[in-house]
């Protein structure tokens, strides 16, 4: 196929980065003119996918619809030994059992994100899991405690006095061998991953191939506003949350970072955003209406334009009115036995687990006909006709 010219290119994949390095690399490989390799390692290590882990998927298609090949590494292996990127401690280590949970949890919903086409997916297990010890103190000895030091987590862990392990020393070196392997020609990432897509550059060298280019996106906050997305955190949109609650968490964001949603969550090109919140600024544009437009953008990427104005309107019955919404899924009890609520909205979708639903019913975000739940087993009669409601924006409606 034809490719578009290298400063279009460049135009389209450099908008919203963070870095790139070296900063003439990308111009260099473009200007080979032929399909780059593009990799980008994902650890499942979460059973959904966010808003903010989008970022970087958004990326990799660009690469795609220019006519790159998207190498997406799923690592099986690498999610056991834990990424100590941005931890201020040792983190724990997953099992095989937890990862592949986690792996069937999450890779449908990515490859949703890309095109099939121009993607290959390769599990980190292939090469990581069949290295000898041998294998092992070869990959360590291309590195020095000095280098690896140079982190600054594991600096900041130091000067406190706080436990590093020697297995996560190893994170990066495995992370290097993933470009090995692939021989990617370019590796995307978060800012948090900068240190381990330099590590690959150097590994990649030792090894005789070209280092690879590096480019990291930035880490987009929070809905509250001040920490990055994060899943363990519950600041978190899915992108798999139906429209109303996606438009719903989206307006619960503060001002203050609108921008940063309408490149990062929304798609905007950074000049476009930032005529937006320099208009917010002076007072020529309201702010909740600011906010709804970028509510609507970020449904609408997701589930369309039609589902983004249902959705809107969804919110207005439930905010404006303090109403219900007329329509909300139902759920069937098929016995008149006790309820175990926190079994039920697990199986009903309304939370991620069971321990979320009983950390809710004890911080009164779950009511009954608008009544605080207070006990965690409820009889079915008292449940049957009634609508449960999960935070502010999560309805079911229980049926005898």
């Amino acid at each position: 196929m034809g490719f578009l010219p290298v400063e279009e290119q460049i135009a389209i994949l450099t908008d919203g980065i963070d870095t790139l390095l070296p900063e003439d690399g990308l111009r260099e490989l473009l200007e080979l003119n032929r399909p780059l390799r593009v990799k980008l390692g994902v650890d499942p290590t979460a059973p959904d996918v966010t808003l903010g882990w989008a970022v970087v998927f958004r990326l990799l298609r660009r690469f795609q619809d220019l006519g790159h090949v998207a190498v997406l590494i799923v690592g099986d292996f690498t999610a056991q030994v834990g990424d100590p990127s941005g931890k201020n401690e040792t983190r724990r280590r997953l099992d095989a059992t937890e990862v592949d949970g986690y792996v069937s949890n999450t890779i449908d919903t990515i490859r949703e994100l890309l095109s099939v086409e121009r993607l290959e997916v390769r599990p980190n297990s292939d090469w990581l899991g069949s290295m000898d010890m041998g294998d092992v103190l070869e990959l360590t000895s291309r590195f020095t405690i000095a280098r690896i030091m140079d982190r600054d987590d594991f600096t900041k862990r130091w000067d406190q006095h706080e436990p590093i392990s020697l297995i996560e020393f190893m994170y990066p070196l495995l992370q290097a061998m993933d470009s090995v392997a692939v021989e990617a020609d370019i590796e995307i990432g978060g800012t948090d991953q900068l240190f381990n897509l330099l590590v690959g550059r150097d590994l990649q060298q030792h090894h005789g191939q070209p280092p690879q280019v590096v480019m990291t996106v930035p880490l987009l906050v929070g809905t509250d506003g001040v920490k990055k997305m994060s899943q363990s955190l519950g600041n978190y949109v899915s992108v798999k949350d139906d429209p109303a609650e996606m438009f719903g968490k989206t307006m619960s964001i503060p001002d203050d970072v609108m921008e940063q949603w309408f490149v990062l969550a929304a798609g905007y090109n950074e000049i476009l955003a930032a005529e937006i919140a320099a208009e917010v600024a002076a007072g020529e544009r309201h702010p909740g209406e600011t906010k709804r437009l970028l509510a609507r953008e970020v449904v609408s990427l997701y589930w369309g334009t039609d589902a983004a104005q249902e959705a809107e309107a969804a919110f207005d019955v439930v905010f404006k009115a303090k109403g219900t919404p007329d329509e909300i899924p139902s759920v069937t009890l098929e016995s008149t036995d006790d309820v175990y609520l926190p079994a039920l909205l697990e199986s009903a979708g309304m939370v991620g687990s069971r321990s979320e639903a009983r950390r809710l019913i004890q911080q009164g975000a779950v009511k009954l006909d608008g009544a605080k739940v207070g006990d965690e087993t409820l009889g079915a009669t008292a449940l049957a006709g009634r609508v449960i409601q999960v935070g502010k924006r999560r309805f079911l409606r229980v049926e005898p």
